[in-house]
């Protein structure tokens, strides 16, 4: 049985934003909020949660770093050993194709030399890691839907573009792709009935397609149980070999999401999961990561209901309601712990029985370890975030030792006739 364990609030308010986790920590990229100006070229902000202290860090930024990639939204961040690789993502006057890598070691930005077929800039696509290589597809480039599929290989730092083999998904944006084995899980997005080109006759897929690594094919299995609706801007999480999605948008219905379905891929079957607890307002286009059976969801948006005095946490949106029309950005972080222990779930049933009539606990029979418990933890508590490099500094958890990569050999000479040239965007 899976457990909601805490709800807090005060963090970084952002929106379709990337995140990596990395040992203990989650590095959070870039995003923007609802009034903010995004047409200037400001370097994007990196924001670190300690997990374990479930404190929030904003890390202050190398203004004589010539490398930093500029504030955006709609790219991706994957991590590869300590060091995080971002790539795409626009503000609103340029979308970018440029490679940069943040080492978590250093706090450093650089940008890597790469060779090949890069792909066309682009918001909105997919990525993830399987093996040495970064696979990246789909996406909303030159103003029309994609489903182009490429891989870069950290090794060689060489962009392929994939040629395979079967049906791959229809052309779309704002889907998730998870790795799992030598496969890659693609699920939901938003396409378009007249595909490439963006029209108002928006489409939302609720098939799974997986490519094989192995065999460069695309596979639709036929699936089993009840498909979640299709959806865009959700979440995907693995846990135990078990692909899990949380939330996502769907313009169609005119519905926001917070359930959580789970897909096994052995039998190909869809259950809809119900953890106890006190689960989020529905949402999209928030950050989700497991670290240690424990499922950090932060930040997205969502409905803003009329009745302003109710906090985000117990708001229960009937999101069918038209008069619903605008957003909420969210600061807030939830946990869902994947296999709670007895004192992680009688914590809950105190935290949840404290907050609904906002009775107190003192005349509770309960042990005393978990009365101690209940008067240093708060779950709905407000947090701060911290903005100085010395206070980050002395509180940083120090990542784990992970293996560094395999250097990359030495690019082959090329024949006498050609010249290299790079080009840096």
């Amino acid at each position: 049985m899976m457990y909601w364990t805490v709800h807090m609030q005060g963090g970084p308010r952002r929106v379709n934003h990337a995140a990596v986790s990395i040992g203990t920590s989650v590095f959070t990229f870039g995003g923007y909020c609802s009034g903010a100006d995004y047409r200037n070229f400001k370097p994007i902000d990196i924001h670190v949660l300690d997990t374990v202290k479930l404190k929030w860090w904003k890390l202050d930024q190398d203004k004589n770093c010539t490398c930093t990639p500029f504030q955006r939204y709609g790219h991706t961040a994957v991590a590869y050993g300590s060091k995080v690789y971002l790539w795409g993502g626009r503000n609103d006057n340029e979308v970018c194709n440029d490679l940069f890598c943040f080492d978590t070691g250093t706090l450093k930005w650089s940008k890597p030399i790469t060779r090949g077929t890069i792909p066309v800039a682009r918001d909105g696509h997919s990525a993830c890691i399987i093996k040495n290589c970064m696979y990246i597809y789909g996406g909303f480039q030159e103003s029309q839907f994609s489903q182009d599929l490429y891989k870069l290989d950290f090794r060689t730092m060489l962009w392929h573009n994939i040629r395979t083999e079967g049906i791959p998904p229809s052309l779309r944006d704002f889907h998730t792709a998870t790795a799992i084995d030598d496969k890659m899980y693609i699920f939901g997005g938003r396409g378009d009935m007249y595909a490439p080109r963006q029209t108002d006759r928006e489409v939302y897929c609720s098939e799974v397609y997986y490519f094989d690594t192995t065999l460069n094919r695309w596979v639709h299995p036929t699936l089993n149980g009840v498909k979640p609706p299709g959806r865009r801007s959700h979440s995907a999480f693995v846990h135990n070999g078990f692909l899990y999605i949380f939330g996502g948008f769907n313009r169609n219905m005119n519905l926001h999401f917070k359930d959580i379905n789970r897909y096994d891929p052995v039998s190909s079957t869809w259950m809809m999961i119900t953890p106890k607890g006190t689960s989020p307002c529905a949402r999209r286009r928030q950050i989700c990561l497991v670290i240690n059976d424990q499922v950090f969801i932060s930040g997205g948006t969502s409905p803003n209901p009329r009745k302003t005095d109710i906090s985000s946490r117990q708001q229960d949106y009937d999101l069918t309601d038209s008069s619903m029309n605008q957003l909420k950005d969210h600061d807030d972080l939830h946990v869902l712990n994947l296999n709670p222990s007895l004192k992680d779930m009688c914590l809950v049933h105190m935290w949840e029985y404290a907050e609904e009539g906002k009775r107190p606990t003192d005349n509770l029979l309960i042990p005393e370890t978990l009365r101690n418990d209940l008067a240093e933890v708060d779950p709905f508590e407000k947090t701060d975030v911290a903005t100085t490099r010395r206070e980050f500094e002395e509180n940083y958890p120090a990542l784990p030792a992970l293996p560094a990569p395999p250097a990359p050999p030495a690019p082959p000479a090329p024949p006498e006739r050609y010249q290299w040239r790079v080009f840096e965007n």
